[in-house]
């Protein structure tokens, strides 16, 4: 009996199938749409359904900072030389962009998630620590431009402040990626508001032609004031939250390879629609230039829509103000969703938009927690509002080149992409990129270390 019982085999358990967790219900039947858009040949109803992360992450970096590093370029030094610029680190934020959007789309992952798993936790760490320093700081900017944009109209400060905190609460009280992403999307249309405001300031269309052909004239006078402004309109256009925020939104949406191509599209009509807002708001603030008026002691960064107020009406530097205001709200937004997607790849809690309250307690709460601190630290009575505001896009250009390199390695990498790894090109090109970066922070690090020793 024993040696019966020894030589028979022993029965085989049925397998164990998982169960789908109502974030994978809710994304499959995100999913089932696109499917029935893709085989129905429905392409508008097709790129609707998957357009977001791109133009998010695009008209998201047109945040309070950005907006008002491009005007301080506009006002400081006319359209001679900064119109074309912004347009050149836009050509370079679809490069970056389109290669997380790539990334996610083909391992299903986040950004953070495959620093840990590629290359560990130490590198992992590091890339999530530098992320979340320069995203509060960024925050902390974000809610600037709403206080100082709904200062204009007369709203306290603390009013204003509570009002972006606000938003983020009422963004991730959904349960849902989709809903999350529209209301986002609505409210990054009004970033056109600056556009608004600069044909309302009656700009010479022969002098920006001029201007966007001819790349100039050349900023003059001190290099230091300067090489601030160009590393700042590099942080406004292309940021380390921006490569986290896209692939993890990416990978939140559901995204797959054959989805690779709406999402080229995306990021592409998402630096279009940016870099003209961004450009407007260089004209618009230009008419300060044209006008030579001093905006040296406008630091609290109010100053440029109450400056234009009597150059060119009420109606263009209301939507100036407003604009702002729509600026810091839509990227506190965004930024806090790249905060949490990165804490939550980190720790690997639930990280999800598709995940209920309290099945993703951790990713909510720290989403309202970083706006809460950043709204403490801008009600600081007597801080140099704007010097943060620019000094903060610096610091997104000195931490950009790690998460620069990290991409590279990822969509280089044949093992994890397969054939939409890299092209030759492709990698030439995003290496050169990283180098510029790095080079326009090192300058400006050592410009300023000997302006100080002198």
């Amino acid at each position: 009996m024993a040696e019966r019982e020894l030589g028979e085999a022993a029965p085989v358990p049925p397998p164990v199938r998982p169960s789908l967790t109502p974030e994978d219900l809710k994304r499959s039947q995100d999913r089932a749409r696109v499917s029935r858009a893709r085989h129905g040949r429905r392409r508008i109803s097709l790129l609707w359904l998957l357009v977001g992360p791109g133009m998010l992450a695009m008209l998201g970096e047109n945040d309070g900072p950005s907006m008002l590093s491009y005007a301080a370029s506009g006002a400081e030094y006319g359209i001679g030389f900064f119109l074309p610029f912004i347009g050149l680190t836009f050509a370079a934020a679809v490069v970056v962009q389109e290669m997380a959007m790539r990334v996610g789309a083909v391992t299903h992952r986040g950004y953070g998630e495959l620093i840990f798993q590629r290359f560990g936790r130490t590198w992992g760490w590091i890339a999530v620590g530098d992320l979340l320093l320069t995203n509060f700081v960024t925050l902390i900017t974000e809610l600037i431009a709403v206080r100082v944009g709904m200062g204009f109209f007369g709203v306290p400060a603390p009013v204003a402040v509570l009002a972006g905190i606000a938003l983020v609460v009422f963004g991730v009280s959904g349960g849902r990626y989709w809903r999350w992403e529209r209301i986002a999307l609505a409210l990054a249309l009004f970033n056109l508001v600056f556009l608004a405001s600069a044909v309302l300031t009656h700009p010479d269309p022969g002098q920006i032609g001029h201007a966007l052909i001819t790349w100039t004239p050349r900023p003059t006078g001190p290099l230091q004031p300067v090489l601030l402004l160009v590393a700042s309109d590099i942080g406004a256009t292309i940021t380390p939250w921006m490569v986290f925020f896209q692939q993890s939104a990416v990978a939140d949406k559901g995204m797959t390879p054959r989805d690779i191509g709406q999402g080229r599209i995306d990021t592409i009509l998402g630096s279009i629609v940016a870099a003209v807002a961004g450009g407007a708001a260089v004209v618009a603030a230009a008419t300060l230039f044209t006008h030579h008026v001093d905006v040296s002691h406008y630091q609290s960064g109010a100053g440029f829509a109450q400056a234009l107020r009597p150059l060119v009406g009420p109606l263009a530097s209301s939507l100036f103000a407003l604009g702002l205001v729509e600026a810091g709200a839509l990227a506190t937004m965004t930024i806090s969703a790249s905060s949490g997607y990165a804490l939550g790849e980190a720790l690997a809690s639930p990280h999800s938009f598709n995940r209920g309250l309290r099945e993703a307690k951790g990713f909510y709460s720290f989403n309202v927690l970083l706006a809460v601190l950043a709204g403490a630290v801008v009600l600081i009575p007597g801080a140099p509002l704007l010097a943060i505001t620019l000094n903060a896009n610096l610091l997104a250009v000195v931490l950009l080149p790690p998460t620069l390199v990290f991409l590279l390695l990822l969509a280089n990498d044949r093992e994890l992409m397969g054939p939409r790894s890299n092209r030759l090109w492709l990698k030439l090109l995003g290496g050169l990129i990283a180098v510029a970066v790095g080079v326009v922070g090192s300058a400006y690090a050592v410009v300023a270390a000997v302006a100080a020793i002198r």
